[in-house]
């Protein structure tokens, strides 16, 4: 009941990239039949991840994730532009593989405007049009929050970079594959994806990188060899990048069956809870999300003692990067969620492998625990004023 934290590997997947570890385990930039066959299934499969978001075949960068991605696009467009100016613009519900590297940059005399949210966790687009400057290199926000689902006006933002001249990028690691994206029709220039969200192997990635109107070439994080163009140096995960490719093709052709799927599993979820318990509290835009996410805060209830009582449920109360975190999230504080409530919400995320019969269970399993531990406080509380 987790997947905006991670998928598992996909059967089909699986398949695709079995071979790849012992029968064609050649590496792709040798120079014989072994390489030759190792580099065409990397062509293969960066072809793959391009047609999903209506790229070319060329402006696919590989690398080991999306955060490697972030970091890339962030700190490599900083370094690249920065005769044109030191100005980025971003969101304070972003990742935090956004989060931190622009606060990297900050130390380093960049500066940032975060855009606010509303309670819905909608930027407000003419507040964005009125941050960029003549000198704001970037416009970096996700296509799809990962905590509370919520999806970004795209197109919107892309129109209004474009007319500005400003660099786009986005965050697609909860987008890519789960919704219509195209990156020549959003103006996006730069877009992180992640193999492990779309039902791919853990450790990979890419970065598309638009090669004309602009041409976009941020400095490389790593140097090397020559793999990638020299914007990527390092051997290719040949079996991981078959798993990614084969993920993405599969993620493209059943993503209107599967959105619809995910959408019908997460309104009757929702509606059970409603249904069964008072006070629960929805966070962000109900339709403007992805179909498999559920973002809930339960009212009357610790948060710690609810996490403890659900310890056998796979759900989250934020994002998987900060779980250690006993802070509130920076996402439902940026909506205005009082800190009390915040720290009893949950993250539901329903998956392509997800059954009826996990979400009966799953419900089940959270009713009964809010009930136990809202008549325990009950019980506190009559007992102290006694």
């Amino acid at each position: 009941m987790d997947y905006q934290a991670t998928t598992p590997v996909d059967p089909r997947v699986l398949d695709a990239m079995l071979p790849w570890f012992t029968e064609r385990f050649g590496n792709a930039a040798s120079g014989h039949s072994f390489g030759w066959i190792a580099k065409e299934a990397v062509d293969v499969a960066r072809r793959e991840v391009a047609e999903v978001m209506g790229a070319g075949l060329r402006e696919i960068l590989f690398t080991s994730g999306a955060t490697e991605s972030n970091n890339l696009a962030i700190k490599g467009v900083a370094e690249a532009y920065i005769k044109k100016g030191r100005h980025i613009i971003s969101c304070a519900t972003e990742h935090k593989a956004v989060l931190e590297p622009l606060k990297y940059l900050i130390v380093h005399g960049w500066e940032v405007t975060w855009l606010k949210v509303d309670s819905l966790g909608m930027i407000d687009l003419k507040e964005l049009a009125g941050a960029l400057r003549d000198d704001t290199v970037l416009v970096t926000l996700a296509a799809a929050n990962n905590e509370i689902g919520v999806i970004h006006p795209l197109a919107e933002i892309g129109k209004l970079t474009r007319e500005k001249g400003v660099l786009f990028h986005v965050d697609g690691a909860q987008g890519y594959g789960k919704f219509p994206l195209d990156v020549g029709a959003m103006n996006i220039d730069l877009m992180s994806i992640s193999g492990h969200k779309i039902y791919g192997p853990k450790g990979v990635g890419a970065l598309y990188l638009r090669r004309r109107n602009p041409r976009v070439r941020p400095t490389p994080l790593f140097h090397g060899g020559d793999q990638e163009e020299g914007m990527r140096s390092g051997t290719h995960d040949v079996p991981s990048l078959v798993g990614l490719g084969k993920a993405a093709t599969l993620a493209n052709e059943e993503m209107e069956q599967e959105s619809a799927f995910l959408l019908s599993l997460r309104n009757k979820f929702y509606q059970g809870l409603c249904d069964a318990l008072p006070g629960v509290i929805l966070n962000g835009d109900l339709e403007n999300r992805l179909a498999g996410n559920l973002n809930v805060s339960f009212e009357d209830v610790d948060g710690d003692a609810l996490r403890m009582s659900l310890r056998n449920l796979a759900v989250s109360s934020g994002s998987a990067c900060t779980f250690a975190s006993t802070d509130p999230s920076h996402v439902l504080m940026a909506l205005g969620v009082d800190p009390q409530l915040a720290q009893s919400t949950l993250r539901f995320g329903f998956g392509r492998f997800t059954t009826e019969e996990d979400c009966e269970r799953a419900l089940k399993m959270v009713i009964e625990a809010v009930r136990k531990l809202r008549g325990a406080s009950q019980d506190h509380k009559g007992q102290s004023a006694t």
